[in-house]
């Protein structure tokens, strides 16, 4: 039986004990730009450590959006840093086979990371050109949800939601309305966190200056 490369860089991946063994070896999984490979890189993000799930998030994004069905059945409500990875790299590939996935990441994880990471992707999701107007008012609901989020991260990813999404010339005048209220909200004193105030005016400022 022939060794692939595949598994070869497998092989070398379980044997590897400390981290930077384990980073040369995601970087050698990464580099075979393998579909096969994204399920052990998946894997991989589940071993609680940031530099090695890094290499294997970057991995993953350069596989491509033929990775996102086998990323929206690997969620792991075990391990909150594993779920922030994936919900990273669904939210960098931009495709909207992901909404379903991040709007619930934002509605129902306890973990500010991954609600940011989510919160980041439905601003910058690319729309089905046949849903686009059901999937736009979707995004909006979330980043409007994510104005009201009692952590000041996934509020400021919120701020820059509003904005990349009130660019669109296909948003309606209730939901630029409603985008434009809510940006006015972080920008005000009843914004607690003046980064957050920062970035709403900044936002508000472009949108009025375009």
């Amino acid at each position: 039986m022939t060794t692939t490369a595949l598994d070869q860089a497998l092989q070398t991946l379980e044997r590897a004990t400390s981290t930077p063994e384990l980073v040369k070896a995601t970087q050698a999984l990464c580099a075979l730009n393998d579909l096969e490979a994204a399920k052990p890189l998946v894997k991989v993000l589940g071993f609680n450590n940031p530099a090695v799930a890094a290499v294997a998030t970057q991995g993953l994004i350069q596989l491509g959006r033929d990775t996102i069905p086998i990323l929206l059945v690997s969620l792991d409500a075990r391990n909150y840093g594993a779920r922030a990875w994936v919900v990273k790299v669904i939210a960098a590939l931009r495709d909207p086979r992901g909404l379903d996935l991040l709007e619930h990441a934002l509605q129902a994880d306890i973990a500010p990371s991954v609600r940011r990471s989510a919160t980041r992707g439905l601003a910058d999701l690319e729309l089905s050109e046949d849903a686009a107007h059901d999937q736009l008012v979707r995004c909006f609901e979330g980043l409007l949800k994510a104005v009201r989020d009692d952590e000041w991260v996934v509020r400021y990813a919120a701020a820059y939601g509003l904005e990349q999404r009130l660019n669109s010339a296909a948003v309606s005048a209730h939901l630029a309305e409603q985008g434009l209220a809510a940006l006015n909200q972080l920008a005000s004193d009843a914004e607690g966190v003046r980064v957050v105030q920062l970035r709403a005016l900044k936002a508000l400022q472009r949108l009025n200056a375009g």
